[in-house]
């Protein structure tokens, strides 16, 4: 795959959207403790395109917190459920809700959540949404449904970004979480590589081919306004954001081999964080900013390794077989993602950071992993890999157990990375 082979070398302009057709999430396996919820449909949902009760009960299901209890009736939020009829059906928890039509065309989008168990209304909410805005009215009712029922944030409503190529085409786009709602940020003959969020959400940096050389681009979601970060001599590849948003961290074959560099936000000139005759390349920054991880193969094979931001030494942190990449950091600083070799298979793994000597975990059986990003609230990592002889976007909770595979039917995708909290 792309970031495996650009690895090895070491080293479009916004046109016509094709046709795309949109994700179906498939989710697999068993966790333990879930929490057994029902999502009703809401009364006049299919007045509506968006099905919102499905949209709930998917997300719920993808953050492996959640097993669905079928609920075969339509319930609103003004409705007084009989719980103790729920609590017969196995659920601990029930949403409810409605949709309809106000004068000025935009939906009203109420619900309500129970606590089954206890007998207890734990809130709700109503908003007026845009008719585009459905789908995300729906991942912000799961939102609240994932803070009240575990204390924890939830993700459904943040944005993922991801790269497809089809028809001898590439394209950068940005997404729900789930994969849904695609919207084209950059489309290219040539291949669009290492998406990187800005720390706000309002900015990605990547690497294009477009001028028969990889040169790192930032580019505002909103407006598409794109400029020029870095364009040295020789490969520019590889941009990370620093946690504050005032910095990024790239790699530049402008003295030879692939070293790593810290440059402004706003580009200039550009300073040497590695001196090596290795090469130095996939950074990705701790979550206090202080220190770099990276992969080098100084050692004779890629490994993983970890300086200071500020300089000095480097410190390997992979020893587990002679080939790991694609360091990311989940948001507490304690968790690596990463891609290690067994064999002739690509497969992700994690490793506790915390815990000094700590065994890598395997999270996957499949082949051809890539490009590992952590869900802003370090829940779920979002991968790139191969099924069915097509390139896939998967979802995986930290234990390996609950999978989401989010299935793309006319083009090849990849290069996934989650955004932060926010919209």
């Amino acid at each position: 795959m792309l970031n495996r082979r650009l690895f090895s070398a070491a080293s479009g302009l916004l046109l016509a959207t094709p046709a795309w057709s949109q994700f179906r999430v498939e989710i697999s396996g068993v966790g333990a403790n879930q929490v057994p919820i029902a999502i009703a449909r809401f009364r006049d949902e299919d007045r509506t395109n968006q099905s919102l009760s499905a949209i709930v009960r998917a997300d719920l299901e993808r953050s492996g917190l959640f097993r669905s209890i079928d609920a075969p009736s339509v319930l609103d939020e003004v409705t007084q459920p009989a719980l103790n009829e729920w609590r017969a059906l196995a659920a601990d928890a029930l949403v409810g809700g409605s949709v309809s039509r106000l004068a000025d065309g935009r939906y009203d989008v109420r619900f309500k959540l129970w606590d089954v168990v206890k007998g207890a209304e734990l809130g709700g909410q109503s908003n007026a949404v845009n008719p585009a805005d459905l789908r995300l009215a729906a991942h912000r009712i799961s939102d609240f449904v994932h803070e009240r029922l575990t204390g924890e944030k939830g993700v459904f409503s943040t944005r993922i970004a991801y790269v497809t190529k089809g028809g001898g085409r590439f394209t950068l786009r940005v997404a729900d979480a789930d994969g849904e709602g695609g919207q084209v940020a950059l489309n290219s003959p040539e291949p669009i590589i290492s998406p990187a969020w800005s720390p706000d959400g309002r900015e990605l940096a990547y690497v294009s081919f477009e001028r028969q050389k990889a040169i790192v681009y930032t580019q505002d979601v909103a407006s598409g306004k794109r400029r020029v970060l870095a364009n040295f001599r020789g490969s520019n590849s590889a941009p990370a954001w620093s946690p504050d948003g005032k910095s990024i961290a790239v790699t530049l074959s402008q003295a030879g081999g692939s070293q790593l560099y810290l440059m402004g936000r706003d580009g200039g000139a550009p300073r040497r964080l590695t001196n090596t005759s290795a090469i130095d390349t996939e950074p990705a920054f701790s979550p206090d900013g202080q220190t770099l991880y990276f992969v080098s193969d100084r050692g004779g094979s890629p490994q993983i390794y970890r300086m200071p931001v500020a300089g000095g030494g480097a410190e390997r942190i992979t020893f587990g077989g002679n080939y790991n990449i694609s360091p990311a950091i989940g948001p507490d600083g304690r968790t690596l993602a990463y891609v290690s070799r067994q064999g002739n298979a690509f497969r992700l793994h994690t490793i506790d950071l915390g815990s000094p000597g700590s065994t890598p975990q395997a999270l996957t059986t499949t082949n051809d992993d890539e490009s590992p990003s952590f869900a802003p609230n370090g829940r779920l990592i979002i991968y790139a890999t191969r099924a069915d002889g097509r390139d896939v976007l998967m979802t995986t909770t930290l234990d390996g157990k609950i999978k989401a595979r989010l299935v793309s039917t006319t083009a090849d995708v990849r290069e996934p990375v989650w955004g932060p909290f926010g919209r």
